[in-house]
Order: C-alpha cells, then structure tokens, then sequence
C-alpha cells in the first residue's frame, strides 16, 4: 500500500509535528509531502527515512523566515502536489494541508487540529494583531481572508473522513465546514515523565510567547500576589514584553532545552495554563509528570483535566479569576494533603499515551480501508 502523508508546513518540532511523527511510526513506508522544509538538522533526523516533497513555496524568495506571508499562495501549492498511485492519504492539518488533490481511487483520512483559525473565528483578532484593523491595505486583508475561507470550505469537501484532536475541534469541524469527525487524542509521550518526585512551592507555566497564549494575564496574576513563587519557560515574539511586565517573583527563563521542561514539570506544584487551546499537550505533560493544572476552563482543558481531581478550572480569562484560583487551590490543600494527588493526576494522563493513539489511527484506517 502506497501511503503519503501530507502535513502543511515543517519549520518547528511542536504538538503537531509530534503528532507527525507518530503517524509515521503507524506508516513506515509513507513518503511526506509538505509545502516548506526548514526544520532545524536535529528534528529532521526524526524524519529522514521518509522521502519529503516540498511545493514550490520552498524556493521563493526569504520563505525561510517568511513562509506565512506566502500563505495565500499555499492553495495552489498543495493543490500541485501529483499523489496518483497512492492509496492512502493522511493530511495532517491545521491549514491547507487538507486541500490535496487526491486519485479517485485513494482514501483520504484528515488528521484536523483546528479548521484555519485566522480565517474563520479569529480573523479580527488576527487583523487587530497585526495592526491592519483599518485602511486600503486591512480591506485587501479582509478579501484575502474571504477567498480563503471560500477555498478551506471547498477544499474540505474533498476529504474522505475527518479525525477531531478534541470534541472542541469536531464542533469547530461541523460549524465551519458541515462535516462530521471521529475523535482520536493526540498522542503524549506519558512514560517519559517520573511522576512522585518532591513538589517544591514554586507555580510553572511554559509556552511560545505569542498573544493568545495569555501568559501576560498569569504574569499580572502573581505581581499580585508577591509571596507567590513562578517560573516561565519559552520564547517568542512577546519574550522582550513580558519580561518588563514580571515582578520579582516572576522567573523567565527563555527557552529550555527537553530535560529542563521535564524536570520543571516534576517538581512544581502546580502548571499554569491560562490559553483556550484546541487540545493543549503542556497540560498533559504536566499531569504526567504529577502535577495538577490550573488553567482557563474551556477549550481542551475540560477533556484532558478533571476539575478538583487533577487540576482546578479557571472560571474567566482574567488574572483576578486565576488569584481566586489560586487561592482556592492552595485551601484544598491544606484542608487535604492528598487532594490533587500526582498517583491521579499521572493516572487521567495515561488516557493520552502514543500507544492509544497508535492503536485508534490503526484501527479507523484499516475500517476505512475495508470499506
């Protein structure tokens, strides 16, 4: 069986790649098609026994560095890409991948972490962000984000059968583009992470530094509350921000290497995740590694987390909603030491692990096959 395996872009090693990987693993033999290959030498060697095709966007001039301002060319390019013979196609989505062209006779299974969010329920978000709210060239946007949208509808129409990463994506699925999804989790490496180490007092919140991320709200959060220890791990576009905003309570750390997020995660008390996130691996991790999470609660929060077993829920996205929270949080443990225990909390993580995965991917194409 001929296997391709289609992904939108490959620049960072983040959840989606992980998931990349993981498909992989199911399909030895599928060869990757993808519309740009930056990817530092140390991921690409996760892939390298993989053929990869890249579009054309490839050899465009400073696409290194600028792939997204290409992304209106993006439908043409994924739409060149020649899958004939292949019997099985696998597109791993969150933008245009989805769009392939495939051979009448092959299934086409897609993999969706999000129908194109900046096209649909976040564009003036996205307009407001990038400064273009007003003017000739915010109109030009806005005409650019109409024919796209035009063309994810279509282009989803094309897909044989959608998988969701998360009930939250599967309603976003049946809105945007009227189709049904099965969903399957996203695979979390749980065995990586030790689960009954020592907890320390200090609280750990770790993401990209972009605006949606709301790290600012949890950095305003404990400049309120002083006696309170964080540390913040990642980087980003927001990092030089952020810092003026922290307190000296407040550590950031700037980007860790794997083991130093690991071993972060198996000490704190407690991780802060304050985004609404379609799935949200970090949250995952943390409750691998034993801690509890305090985070927003909506979003693939409340399905990867149990409130008041292995986290607590953030009823508003607001940092005097997190210090109540907080405060919540830090009674119940005083009232009673094995609330929030790390044994529970590694338990509901365990829902999340690559063998489930592998095994629900295997499963649904081998049914989709046989039909």
């Amino acid at each position: 069986m001929k296997v391709a395996i289609v992904h939108d872009w490959l620049t960072t090693w983040a959840g989606a790649e992980k998931a990349l990987a993981e498909l992989l693993n199911c399909f030895p033999q599928a060869e990757i098609f993808t519309t740009v290959n930056f990817l530092s030498e140390d991921a690409n060697s996760t892939l390298e026994r993989h053929v990869i095709h890249t579009s054309f966007i490839q050899r465009l001039p400073f696409a290194k560095k600028r792939y997204r301002q290409y992304l209106p060319l993006m439908p043409l390019a994924v739409e060149q890409f020649d899958l004939k013979g292949f019997d099985l196609i696998l597109s791993s989505s969150h933008a245009v991948a989805k769009g392939v062209i495939s051979d009448p006779g092959a299934v086409h299974i897609c993999y969706c972490y999000s129908p194109m969010r900046y096209a649909w329920d976040m564009q003036h978000q996205y307009l407001r962000q990038s400064g273009k709210e007003k003017g000739l060239l915010s109109w030009l946007m806005r005409w650019q984000l109409h024919r796209l949208r035009q063309w994810d509808f279509i282009s989803a129409q094309r897909v044989d059968h959608f998988v969701a990463i998360s009930n939250y994506i599967k309603r976003r699925i049946e809105t945007c583009y009227r189709r049904e999804a099965e969903v399957i989790y996203p695979p979390v490496d749980v065995d990586k992470f030790c689960y009954d180490r020592p907890r320390e007092k200090f609280y750990l919140t770790a993401s990209r530094m972009v605006p949606y991320k709301r790290i600012d709200l949890v950095i305003e959060a404990f400049n309120k509350t002083p006696e309170r220890q964080l540390i913040v791990i990642g980087d980003g576009p927001d990092y030089a921000k952020l810092a003026s905003l922290a307190g000296p309570n407040v550590t950031l750390m700037g980007y860790q290497p794997d083991h130093i997020l690991v071993d972060h995660l198996e000490r704190t008390q407690a991780f802060i995740f304050m985004a609404e996130e379609d799935f949200g691996i970090l949250p995952v991790e943390a409750q691998a590694a034993g801690a509890p999470v305090i985070g927003y609660g909506v979003g693939g929060l409340t399905e990867t987390t149990l409130n008041n077993v292995s986290g607590l829920w953030v009823e508003e996205q607001s940092s005097k909603a997190l210090v109540e929270c907080l405060q919540q949080f830090e009674a119940l443990k005083r009232d009673n030491e094995a609330a929030f225990s790390p044994k529970v909390c590694r338990k509901n993580a365990e829902r999340f692990a690559t063998a489930n995965f592998t095994q629900a991917i295997q499963s649904l194409v081998k049914q989709h096959l046989s039909r």
